[in-house]
């Protein structure tokens, strides 16, 4: 059986919640490894419109089991909410479909305010975070002092716990002349909340392992998009989790080897949405007529995403640093009004070309993309589900990314209905 992970390989945004969800249809179990409620995917089902941010896409199925693993930061109100939300829909959750994992990391409320803290004390420096608390809960796990679901259980272990995480925390609150943060309110809240969140609590580790042995089909889905990693994205302007691939072991807690390929959503343009470079970014008219045909507004936040053209060189590098087998291709349509396209096949610095992005953020900034220019298509492809029925121009569009990024295009998404997709290749049939 094939194991699949599927990541962003642009700045997220590229429309995974379709494919993860058609995916997830063939899968038995669906995997998050990384990020938290920051990240959105948006599934449309028979009508029905699904907006998730902390839940696997695989909950809207049945059958299926879906699971949050210990590479993800979870707000345990946020997930209740969410839950309660989904349930409302006609969606069913219990313990039996749907499990956390014992070792993620919480949320807490102080780690929403100290994000907000920080992104008002920036000005011009702000990085453009959600305001989630990401950033922070992430903080407190690398500086071993976070709270985790499996201290939910005990009364006496989760003072102990708070009162270290809270030591840390009212420092820098008094540091900043905030008012500091009451611990007793905190844990009466918690542990009201707990027998709630610890119902689905597993050793995830284990239970995957399990699934390894019976042969079942295991998603790992990602959030955000490659170019958002802490360690292989525009640094300081990224996310505060690995999105790359290998994350799917490290979040989860298996092997590498149970990941048997990587499937890699990208846009037929480009989308950033917060702060920090975009080399293709489009300020014009036509990036207006992206964002509006391609309604780029955040599932989370829905904050107004930037647009240009597709950048090929950040494509094929994310591709060489997360391992990316194949591409899904999406928002095809959205491009077919526009009389030329142009896609980003080098860069200049300072009179120099590069065929890669640089690391270092002012450079990023600074460099200037150079592009193929390509004929549009100036007809529909909404809907198209065969790729010999596309207009001659978006095939040799869709052509000359494959050649460039050095990947195959596995599908190709024409609307946002999960079933107008032009399927090439099947990532669990390989």
């Amino acid at each position: 059986m094939k194991n699949v992970a599927v990541v962003g390989s642009q700045w997220g945004d590229e429309g995974k919640g379709k494919i993860v969800d058609w995916l997830s249809e063939q899968a038995d179990i669906v995997v998050r490894f990384q990020g938290g409620h920051n990240a959105g995917h948006t599934l449309v089902i028979d009508g029905i419109t699904y907006k998730l941010r902390l839940l696997p896409s695989g909950i809207v199925r049945k059958n299926k089991i879906s699971i949050i693993g210990n590479g993800v930061v979870v707000d345990p109100w946020a997930l209740l909410d969410e839950i309660k939300e989904i349930k409302e829909k006609g969606v069913e959750v219990n313990s039996k479909n749907f499990m956390i994992s014992e070792a993620a990391n919480l949320i807490l409320p102080f780690h929403r305010e100290m994000d907000e803290i920080r992104e008002d004390a920036a000005g011009k420096s702000k990085i453009g975070t959600t305001r989630r608390g990401i950033g922070p809960a992430y903080e407190d796990k690398v500086g071993r002092r976070s709270i985790r679901v499996m201290d939910l259980r005990s009364e006496t272990n989760l003072d102990q716990r708070l009162e270290t995480v809270l030591m840390h925390h009212n420092a820098i609150r008094k540091g900043l002349g905030k008012k500091i943060f009451e611990k007793d309110q905190l844990k009466i809240d918690l542990l009201k909340i707990a027998p709630e969140i610890l119902q689905f609590s597993e050793p995830v580790w284990l239970k995957i392992d399990q699934y390894k042995k019976q042969k079942k089909k295991i998603l790992f889905e990602g959030a955000q998009g490659i170019l958002l990693d802490v360690d292989h994205g525009t640094y300081p302007f990224v996310t505060s989790s690995n999105t790359v691939a290998s994350s799917a072991a490290t979040g989860t807690g298996c092997g590498p080897n149970s990941i048997n390929y990587v499937l890699g959503i990208t846009k037929a343009y480009t989308t950033r949405v917060g702060e920090g470079p975009f080399p293709t970014e489009l300020n014009n008219s036509i990036g207006e007529l992206i964002g509006t045909r391609g309604k780029e507004f955040g599932t989370v936040t829905s904050r107004k995403r930037r647009c240009g053209w597709f950048d090929g060189v950040l494509v094929r590098q994310t591709i060489k640093v997360s391992g990316i087998d194949g591409i899904a291709l999406t928002k095809l349509d959205v491009l077919d009004e526009l009389d030329e396209l142009k896609m980003c096949t080098e860069y200049e610095l300072n009179g120099k070309k590069l065929d890669y992005l640089p690391a270092a953020v002012e450079d990023q900034l600074k460099i200037k993309p150079i592009y193929k220019i390509f004929p549009g298509w100036k007809s529909s492809t909404n809907g198209i589900k065969n790729i010999n029925e596309l207009p001659e121009n978006a095939k040799n569009y869709i052509y000359a990314i494959e050649d460039f990024i050095g990947a195959k295009i596995s599908s190709i998404s024409t609307s946002p209905e999960r079933d107008d997709t032009i399927l090439i290749e099947n990532p669990f049939e390989i």
